[in-house]
């Protein structure tokens, strides 16, 4: 194990980006709600995507410097992704929680059961799931442009290191399309007026 991380120092980045985007978001709430620090709460939350800009510029710069693409650089890339697409809603997500707890905020809406609530829902949350799907083929297609190994074809994408992350990223998509848009809309269920979600 500290071979490898040894051998693919971006694996700790990857790591620590994780933590500091956790670190930024808690300590950003906490100067809201807590310390009732705006300014300083806008520069902590501010930090949070440009976690994301550190991260993908290390990866491109490993590569840039001879290190081969591998799976490393494909999990930065799935991460950088999720990250982009999903952070937003994390940070809502949060933020109502702190507002709720800390400053007297509604509870958080759960989110809709059945009618077309919950279709709006389930395509919504897709589309986050579809954003990430393309921000981890674009920054991989980036990734072979600067290492110059360029990209194969699609039914070669698992057996690569690199691209067997976005491989991975497309099936999980395809799931999450089948059991959450598609069923929501081929079977809604009963309609659920009084449930509603907070758009995150």
């Amino acid at each position: 194990m500290t071979d490898f991380v040894r051998e693919n120092p971006l694996v700790l980045l990857i790591g620590a980006a994780e933590i500091a985007f956790w670190v930024f978001l808690v300590a950003g709430l906490t100067a809201r709600y807590l310390l009732r620090a705006r300014r300083l709460s806008s520069a902590l939350l501010l930090c949070v995507p440009l976690v994301d800009v550190v991260l993908v510029t290390a990866s491109l710069a490993d590569v840039a410097t001879g290190s081969p693409p591998g799976p490393v650089h494909g999990v930065a890339a799935l991460y950088l992704g999720l990250t982009v697409a999903f952070g937003h809603s994390m940070v809502r997500w949060a933020d109502v929680r702190f507002a709720h707890r800390f400053a007297d905020g509604p509870p958080p809406a759960r989110k809709p059961t059945g009618g077309p609530a919950r279709t709006r829902y389930e395509w919504r949350e897709f589309a986050k799931a579809a954003v990430a799907w393309v921000i981890t083929v674009g920054v991989t297609v980036a990734l072979a442009a600067v290492a110059g190994s360029g990209v194969p074809a699609p039914v070669r994408w698992l057996g690569d290191p690199l691209w067997s992350w976005p491989a991975r990223a497309t099936v999980a998509a395809l799931i999450w399309f089948a059991v959450g848009p598609l069923w929501a809309t081929l079977w809604p269920g009963a309609d659920d007026r009084e449930q509603t979600v907070t758009r995150r």
